[in-house]
């Protein structure tokens, strides 16, 4: 899994497996796409106004936690071009 985020266009992608030849793309809702192939398998969601929805901000944080183990991993984000 990849987290991606372009502070230039305000988008964010979660890219769960490499994409297949044939995936399409399904929107959601107006800041929701969702790239699936045609035997329903998930490749990616892409998030539209992610600063929003993923709440980015100066000095905010990406937590990912395993709920069978409990271990928790935090990463910085930062919506400031580099």
């Amino acid at each position: 899994m990849k987290v991606s985020y372009d502070s230039r266009y305000n988008i964010a992608y979660i890219r769960l497996r490499e994409k297949a030849a044939e995936v399409e793309t399904i929107r959601i809702s107006d800041e929701v796409n969702v790239d699936m192939s045609p035997d329903g398998r998930i490749y990616g969601i892409e998030l539209l106004n992610a600063n929003e929805q993923l709440q980015i901000t100066k000095g905010g944080r990406f937590t990912l936690t395993d709920e069978s183990t409990g271990k928790t991993v935090r990463f910085p984000i930062s919506s400031e071009q580099r």
